[in-house]
């Protein structure tokens, strides 16, 4: 049996969430039977390769993009079965960073006019903007004075620092971290994590960090789910799965990922092909086309997710064939 948090430590809990889109060329299923929580005061990763469904999950959570199926309860309401204005009220509780810190800002609007927006759709009386966007911006580690200028003249570090302090404006409890360091040059990208990291323990914010560096999710998160072209393929705490990752996928991605040790042993799992079209998705396991250890029975069922430890789920049918594996951290 596997333990699970208490109802009152979850703030956020993902049951079955689907995505499917309309195209000319037929259905796209873009997420299928996501799940995973979010505990009060915690980071939970997204990782997964590009086209895996981690921003469009996340997306549909905000309803930025409006779900096919599933519930999203946050704090024993379901999301999905609010309706717009009913929704609009939860907009303060739950907010974005987004991926490009340039285009997620008005490149005609000031700085205080950009925090300005928040604020007035957060309820702050405009008598009290100038104190708080002044506050915001020392918080973020920029200077009040910056406020009076635009968007072009920053650098991407600085305006993604805007960005968060626009998302902390309205006082949130959830933040979505959509990438928010890809874009950045990664001499900046330590300073910003740094302070995403401050942020939340000041704050005690809970987060959904959506990233593709495995090492940025193993230094920030206290627990991972990895997907794959829109299903989830492990879950579980940060701890469980960069000790013994169970999934061949979660495997194969922690093996890409550089270790700063001329020394160290690496074994490279190199995938084979690119990731399926979601047009044309395979039967069965969606990851079995690239998998080493793929079976014919691998195409016949979707895989559940089954417990595989306290704090670690997989969705292999032969996880009890395949032996856990060391990271190489731990090898």
């Amino acid at each position: 049996m596997t333990s699970s948090p208490p109802a009152n430590d979850v703030l956020l809990d993902v049951q079955g969430l689907e995505k499917r889109f309309h195209t000319r060329n037929g259905d796209v299923a873009a997420i299928s039977d996501v799940s995973f929580t979010v505990r009060r005061g915690t980071i939970v990763g997204l990782v997964g390769e590009s086209g895996s469904g981690k921003t469009t999950a996340a997306r549909c959570i905000l309803r930025l993009v409006e779900p096919s199926g599933g519930r999203a309860i946050y704090d024993g309401t379901d999301l999905f079965a609010l309706s717009d204005r009913d929704m609009n009220a939860y907009r303060r509780r739950l907010q974005i960073v987004f991926q490009d810190p340039y285009s997620s800002l008005n490149p005609r609007m000031r700085v205080d006019g950009i925090i300005a927006e928040a604020l007035e759709a957060g309820g702050v009386p405009r008598r009290q903007h100038q104190d708080r966007i002044a506050d915001l911006l020392t918080q973020v580690g920029l200077s009040p004075d910056h406020s009076r200028r635009f968007p072009h003249e920053f650098s991407g570090g600085q305006r993604q620092r805007i960005g968060i302090a626009r998302a902390l404006a309205v006082g949130p409890e959830l933040i979505v971290a959509d990438e928010p360091v890809s874009a950045l040059d990664v001499s900046v990208q330590a300073q910003i994590l740094n302070l995403i990291q401050d942020l939340q323990q000041q704050h005690q914010l809970s987060m959904l960090f959506i990233a593709h560096d495995l090492s940025v999710v193993q230094y920030l998160c206290d627990d991972v789910v990895v997907m794959y072209l829109g299903r989830v393929m492990e879950r579980g705490s940060s701890r469980a799965i960069y000790a013994a990752p169970r999934h061949p996928y979660t495997r194969a991605l922690l093996s890409s990922t550089p270790v700063p040790d001329p020394d160290a042993r690496t074994d490279r799992i190199v995938l084979k092909g690119d990731i399926p079209s979601p047009l044309a998705p395979p039967s069965g396991c969606v990851f079995r086309t690239r998998c080493p250890h793929a079976i014919a029975a691998c195409a016949q069922v979707v895989p559940p997710l089954e417990a595989v430890g306290p704090d670690q789920f997989v969705a292999c049918i032969r996880h009890n064939e395949l032996s856990p594996s060391a990271s190489r951290s731990n090898a």
